[in-house]
């Protein structure tokens, strides 16, 4: 049959199985939203197209599927790259579709025109610039796989005004054959083989799990492994949740501001096993430090990141699930039992009961205590999205993530603004759980316009204001490492952010007092609609342990 240009790509999303698209329209994305007007794909209307592309990609985090967003051409394709760029560090499945002026226009600087090809080419894993209507319901599909497969990450459609108006028969590719795109799933046998003798003997091995496991839905397998074999596992940032924090083999999170036993458990170790993971500056500290006793493995479906950063001796290839099903297999049939693991973990006990997480509270609120807080009250059953810098630290240490999915954060581009749109998108996706945004009082006014968004469509997402009046990470190194020259980092002027929240329609709370913290919380959960509490808290607390910048990460700032 023949379909318009717009109505084909709408029938696109409804193949690919998309539920949701977050979006904000203009004058080359007319005809789209006037085919969107009537179909049964949920529109989200958003205020800000950075907002569209967080919120698609909190959408991806939570569910595993593709998110989707849709913007005009010029300026609104333009404001989509920071989106763009945080997803593409993190590996979200993305597709962002962006108008675009005529095809014979282009190149003439028309209004509202920007190569946004050529803009977002070094952060997107591929991009596209349909200018045959035929080729649109190809180019979909390919957007869709290469979006999800492999290493995931955004794929960008950019889409001629005319080519939409167009009309073509419309069939679309059940298959997908890409010459130069093949990603390795099963990894290599014999690697594997290597890779299991090397579990086997060694004395001290620790598990390094990274956001690949959550991406690759191999949570399930990874904590089969590490129970088997009685080896402990410490997490990336992006791993948070990929396995249990309260399992006894936890370490929690490693690096800059990773637990002591976490830190000295990788620098004393006999064997490394990466999997999922990049081997980040924020993990490693100082390159010649990390590891140094150990025998490094790594699974990754990357094959870059293979000796990218650090040397491996033994890569296997492949995606994560698979190559640890591979595992679990082989296990099964050996007779060797693995070495006894015993007085490893009793060292790792006692660096534990030595360096427990703290802080000291005193009459002020302090940040570390509102986020046990909404732990304790939630249960740990809700999805946690933050902001950039001090109040994701807490979050990613206060919070036990014992399930995949549950942990929405910018990793590798720091993102501030990130967290409140990954919120409302993660609330879309699922509109009965308890989403809580976990914010600094800097970083939530980059896209609190979202307020509109979400009262408007009646998402109950609770945006916790970790308050300290001051841009708080800057605040800390300047304290830590600048001489407590406070350059341009505190605030002399904020807005009432309970006033604010009730202006845009939401619920305002405020707690200035530790005491005040609990019942302000169950106010907040109790409510069916958009909270902001506004947590005034300590305004020089710290985030500890802390790894100084180019250290090893066994040299930590303790509290």
């Amino acid at each position: 049959m023949k379909l318009k240009g717009s109505q084909i790509l709408l029938e696109c999303l409804k193949k690919e199985k998309v539920k949701a698209v977050f979006g904000y329209p203009g004058g080359s994305v007319l005809d789209i939203y006037h085919a969107l007007f009537e179909h049964s794909i949920k529109h989200v209307l958003v205020r800000h197209e950075q907002a569209a592309v967080h919120a698609a990609d909190g959408y991806a985090r939570a569910t595993g599927e593709v998110g989707v967003c849709l913007v005009t051409s010029g300026p609104g394709a333009t404001n989509t790259v920071t989106g763009i760029a945080t997803a593409y560090m993190d590996s979200i499945p993305l597709v962002i579709l962006t108008g675009q002026v005529p095809t014979a226009l282009i190149g003439n600087d028309a209004f509202q025109e920007a190569d946004i090809v050529g803009i977002t080419r070094p952060c997107t894993k591929h991009n596209y610039l349909v200018k045959n209507i035929a080729e649109l319901p190809r180019v979909m599909r390919e957007a869709f796989y290469i979006a999800r497969s492999g290493r995931p990450g955004p794929v960008l459609i950019d889409l001629p005004k005319d080519i939409i108006n167009q009309t073509a028969e419309f069939s679309y590719p059940e298959e997908v054959s890409i010459r130069s795109y093949r990603p390795t799933v099963k990894g290599n046998p014999r690697q594997i083989q290597r890779a299991l003798d090397e579990f086997m003997k060694a004395a001290k091995p620790v598990i390094y799990a990274g956001g690949g496991v959550v991406l690759s839905n191999a949570s399930a397998e990874l904590h089969a492994l590490a129970r088997r074999l009685s080896i402990p596992v410490t997490t990336t940032l992006m791993g948070l949740g990929c396995f249990p924090g309260t399992d006894p083999l936890c370490l929690g999170m490693l690096g800059m501001h990773g637990t002591y036993r976490a830190n000295m458990a990788v620098t004393h170790c006999d064997l490394l096993i990466a999997i999922g993971a990049r081997f980040d500056d924020r993990v490693t500290g100082d390159l010649r430090s990390f590891a140094p006793e150990a025998k490094i493995i790594h699974f990754d479906i990357d094959p870059t990141s293979i000796s990218k950063n650090i040397k491996v001796d033994i890569p296997v290839v492949g995606d994560c699930r698979e190559i640890l099903k591979d595992c679990l297999a082989a296990i099964g049939k050996k007779k060797v039992a693995p070495r006894d693991r015993k007085s490893w973990l009793g060292e790792i006990a006692k660096w534990k009961a030595g360096h427990t997480m703290a802080y000291k509270q005193g009459k002020a609120i302090k940040p570390q205590f509102v986020v046990e807080k909404i732990y304790e009250l939630t249960r740990g059953d809700c999805i946690v999205s933050t902001e950039v810098g001090q109040n994701q630290m807490w979050a990613a240490q206060y919070f036990q993530f014992d399930r995949p999915r549950r942990w929405l954060t910018s990793g590798g581009l720091g993102t501030m603004g990130y967290g409140f749109p990954a919120a409302l998108g993660a609330q879309v996706a699922f509109p009965g759980a308890t989403v809580v945004d976990i914010a600094g009082d800097g970083s939530i006014q980059m896209n609190i316009q979202e307020l509109a968004t979400v009262v408007q469509y009646n998402l109950p997402v609770k945006i916790a204001i970790l308050n300290n009046r001051c841009l708080g990470m800057v605040r800390q190194w300047q304290q830590l490492f600048y001489g407590k020259r406070y350059s341009h980092s505190t605030f002399e002027h904020h807005p009432d952010f309970v006033k604010l929240a009730e202006a845009y329609g939401a619920v305002g709370l405020r707690a200035t007092r530790p005491d005040e913290v609990e019942p302000v919380i169950r106010k907040a959960l109790a409510v069916k609609k958009p909270v902001i509490i506004d947590f005034v808290v300590e305004q020089e607390e710290c985030v500890y342990p802390m790894v100084p910048a180019g250290a090893p990460i066994s040299n930590m700032m303790l509290l």
